[in-house]
């Protein structure tokens, strides 16, 4: 999976969680839960959907890797590359 098809996938599970939120405006360095303002459930619910379209389990240590959207988008193509 390239990183415009990860970052797409980012796009659509966010936009689940924040339908409200136009991922054109946000700082893609700024802290992810922040920008989307998504509690930890919501975090969790991203992760898991992540994991689950990229076949692969995103251990809970990794988690602060996502910390941003430009993060998250690196590490699941790290994860994604393996």
């Amino acid at each position: 999976m390239t990183k415009a098809q990860i970052e797409t996938l980012l796009q659509s599970e966010l936009y689940k969680i924040a339908p409200d939120i136009d991922v054109a405006d946000i700082d893609r360095d700024a802290d992810l839960r922040e920008e989307f303002d998504i509690d930890s459930m919501d975090f969790l619910t991203l992760v898991t959907a992540l994991g689950k379209e990229l076949g692969s389990d995103i251990p809970e240590e990794d988690y602060a890797q996502m910390g941003s959207f430009a993060a998250a988008i690196d590490y699941l193509a790290g994860l994604a590359a393996t």
